[in-house]
């Protein structure tokens, strides 16, 4: 999670909160003016019992919401047993509270705990109805009310609940097309091996006949194709799912140099970094490093149009191969706001490769994308004898 979803998260907590905490403040207001005395005092300590599970929802939604609908059928019991001496339960800020769990609980329980606690909160007004007594015996509209909140909370958590249906789907999608495009780019990897084993075999033959005190070099080259085939191997498996997804092999992938020289012609300038072993790398590392810049870049355009300059380095550490793109563009640019499924499809493909990739704003302004990609690890220098 980056900093600033975090805040959004403190931030709509704290508004929640005090949303609360008004509501309950107004309705102590309301029932001293209206009733007198001391009647606010247990109507406001039973709202504040079901508005605090309601803060907390996002920890377990679930059993915050049967503690508030507890907390809201027991008020209701104790109201009526005192009968017309209190005011009608659920109260307004009870009600409040109840909604902002049942609503949370139908987005994100399944369907039938979800349908259960929509079904308890019926339950809660109704028996609020029936514990105020009709309308016209000079029953409160209060329950009228909290039915009205009711249904505005089910119609809540259901849009929530298809909004992230329909977000959960659309990343799976994304997902799926990296994954199948990183496997048919695999599959060229690995077809490439086989073919320079074929070759080294053939040429072994006939090696082995002129001079077969020189087989062995072949085959210890034989061997190592096949090492790399199988490490390449080891990454596609699991990735293929559907025959029917079969499409054209995409060309291997442009340097580095091409791509920011084309975004240089509509975008702010690039300042590109790049190692001198790249080409020792795998060539899945060469391809994903490729689309990782690729998507940065794209997301540059898109969302920093304000940007004044952007940097792409990709280098090697300890851990891999290192590829960061970097740019200056204004503060609340808000990309932590849009879809960004293209990130997700690229951490999907990082994650297949065994690395890992995290994206977020810069301090001082501007956004950083940065990637680590395991790559083998290059032989040591060689050196002459003196």
């Amino acid at each position: 999670m980056t900093i600033p979803d975090r805040w959004v998260r403190v931030a709509w907590a704290a508004g929640l909160g005090a949303a609360l905490l008004a509501a309950i403040a107004v309705q102590a207001v309301a029932v001293a003016q209206t009733w007198g005395g001391w009647y606010w005092i247990p109507g406001c300590a039973a709202a504040a019992a079901v508005c605090v599970p309601a803060l907390l929802r996002r920890r377990s939604p679930a059993w915050t919401a049967v503690a508030g609908l507890g907390v809201a059928a027991t008020t209701i019991v104790a109201t009526g047993l005192a009968g017309p001496d209190l005011p009608a339960e659920p109260s307004p800020a009870m009600a409040l509270g109840l909604a902002v769990l049942v609503g949370s609980a139908i987005r994100a329980l399944r369907p039938v705990p979800a349908g259960a606690v929509a079904g308890g909160g019926l339950v809660v007004i109704a028996a609020g109805q029936l514990a105020a007594g009709p309308p016209s015996s000079g029953g409160s509209s209060v329950p009228a009310l909290d039915g009205v909140v009711w249904l505005a909370a089910v119609a809540a958590g259901m849009s929530l609940r298809l909004l992230d249906a329909r977000a959960r789907a659309t990343a799976e999608r994304v997902r799926r097309a990296e994954r199948l495009e990183l496997a048919r780019e695999l599959h060229d990897v690995v077809a490439h091996h086989i073919t320079g084993m074929l070759i080294q075999a053939q040429a072994a033959q006939v090696v082995a006949r002129r001079n077969p005190g020189e087989v062995t070099g072949s085959l210890v080259e034989i061997e190592d194709a096949g090492t790399d085939a199988l490490a390449a191997m080891r990454r596609v498996v699991g990735l293929l799912r559907d025959a029917d997804d079969a499409a054209p092999v995409s060309p291997g992938p442009e340097r580095l140099g091409a791509l920011v020289e084309r975004f240089g012609r509509q975008g702010p300038p690039v300042r590109l970094s790049v190692a001198d072993e790249e080409a020792a790398w795998p060539p899945e590392v060469n391809s994903t490093v490729y689309r990782i810049v690729q998507e940065a870049l794209t997301n540059v355009l898109r969302h920093a149009p304000h940007a004044r300059s952007v940097g792409v380095t990709v280098g090697r550490d300890r851990r891999g191969v290192t590829v960061e793109v970097v740019d200056d563009g204004p503060p609340g640019s808000g990309r932590h706001h849009r879809g960004g499924y293209g990130l997700t499809g690229m951490r999907e493909r990082v994650e297949t490769l065994g690395g890992s990739l995290s994206a977020g704003p810069r301090t001082g302004g501007g956004w950083s994308v940065r990637a680590t990609l395991p790559a083998p690890a290059l032989p040591a220098p060689t050196r002459e004898p003196g």
